[in-house]
């Protein structure tokens, strides 16, 4: 997955979107002045099948979006982050999800990895919560958890019948 921001973005968007390409083996690029086009075509060239943008309100990421290589919509969640400070150490290449919310499944076909009932290392944990729709945590290679998760506050359902 090709991950990238809107236009003028924070240092808290930029660094969000590193930690994010860091655990989950996707590739960031700075957007620049770069449209929904360019980058599509970016993503196709490094060979990338699926594109996130992250959106910020007030220099903090806010909205991630993510489509298809054709530049179909496929899911935008609302969002709050904690970056951390430590590094993230996660191999992607053995990347899993582990997913107590079904509504979020569909990361598993976006991200391109496998949906498992339990893991013990490299893995994201999609877990409910009553104060928002979801917590998503990301379990390093010595299986403890890391600073770095997303706090979903809505879903925003695509469909592309």
């Amino acid at each position: 997955m090709l991950i990238s921001t809107s236009r003028k973005p924070s240092q808290k968007t930029r660094k969000f979107c590193k930690n994010l390409a860091r655990a989950t083996g996707s590739t960031s690029v700075n957007r620049g002045k770069m449209n929904m086009r360019e980058l599509l075509l970016k993503a196709l060239e490094i060979e990338e099948f699926n594109l996130a943008i992250v959106n910020e309100i007030k220099g903090n990421p806010s909205r991630i979006s993510f489509y298809s290589n054709k530049g179909e919509l496929l899911l935008t969640l609302l969002i709050s982050v904690n970056n951390g400070s430590g590094k993230i150490n996660i191999a992607p290449s053995q990347l899993k999800i582990v997913s107590h919310v079904d509504r979020l499944n569909v990361l598993k076909d976006i991200l391109d990895v496998d949906l498992v009932d339990e893991a013990s290392e490299n893995y994201i944990i999609i877990a409910g919560r009553d104060d928002m729709i979801a917590k998503i945590s990301f379990i390093n290679k010595f299986g403890e958890p890391t600073d770095f998760q997303i706090n979903v506050k809505k879903i925003i359902e695509v469909s592309n019948d």
